[in-house]
């Protein structure tokens, strides 16, 4: 299995818009950030985490010709931003896109996209077309080879999911993980978890949060992600980090 890190950045990527910090001002490909996303390829099976405003470039990037399913984590705007290009999968493969979603996210990504649940008479004719699918605490997601457990997660109040295939896991924009989430990560080796700065924020964890959560379940390799530019250049903060640890960057292949 191989996952791609499509977006390693916050809600507003690096560089930010208008800032003149030294992270935004770097030269180092590994800070520039993209909206956070992943993609997982197994045998003939392509799936994505969330689908951001970045989402069309990184495909394109990644030159994705095949996507069998979405999987979102929560539906804020920089996770669901992008569902408006599957059209161009629709376009390719001839279903609707399964988008795998709690049913909050569901009904925020039918207000948003609303054109695409017109009635069938009113239905613009290049309008994307999505099949939304639950996700359901304790049952498993099966998207051909692939077996996925849903994590729960709480984005301050908000209802968020993580996923762990196998020994892998992939758990973002939470800050609270409760102890019946955390025993069902373990056995995980591979860890990619948000890491937004180095100081504690209100929803999401920081820095040493997440080295205590890869720690706690004694992973093999663990890389952060939804990075802020107040975290420090990439180069100069892995340098302090675990050795099995390390800042996660657009474009990087993990194999599992």
């Amino acid at each position: 299995m191989t996952i791609t890190i499509l977006g390693s950045g916050t809600s507003q990527g690096i560089p930010v818009i208008g800032c003149e910090c030294d992270v935004c001002k770097s030269s180092d490909s590994r800070d520039k950030r993209l909206r956070t996303s992943i993609l997982i390829e197994s045998g003939d099976t392509t799936i994505c985490v969330d689908a951001g405003p970045d989402f069309r470039q990184q495909m394109l990037r990644e030159n994705v010709k095949h996507l069998d399913a979405i999987l979102i984590t929560h539906h804020h705007k920089d996770h669901i931003g992008g569902l408006d290009d599957v059209r161009s999968f629709n376009f390719l493969q001839h279903f609707s896109m399964p988008v795998y979603a709690s049913p909050d996210s569901q009904e925020e990504i039918r207000r948003e996209f609303s054109y695409a649940f017109a009635e069938k008479d009113k239905l613009y004719p290049g309008a994307p077309t999505f099949n939304l699918i639950d996700i359901i605490d304790g049952k498993s997601i099966v998207i051909n080879n692939l077996t996925i457990e849903p994590i729960p997660l709480r984005h301050l109040e908000m209802l968020c999911y993580g996923f762990r295939i196998g020994n892998f896991a992939y758990i973002t924009d939470f800050s609270y993980i409760s102890d019946d989430s955390l025993n069902k990560l373990k056995g995980v080796d591979y860890l990619i978890i948000e890491a937004l700065r180095k100081e504690k924020h209100y929803s999401h964890i920081c820095l040493s949060e997440a080295i205590d959560i890869a720690q706690r379940l004694g992973v093999k390799k663990a890389w952060f992600t939804h990075i802020g530019h107040q975290m420090g250049l990439t180069e100069e903060t892995n340098k302090t980090l675990p050795a099995n640890m390390m800042l996660a960057y657009d474009g990087l292949k993990i194999e599992v």
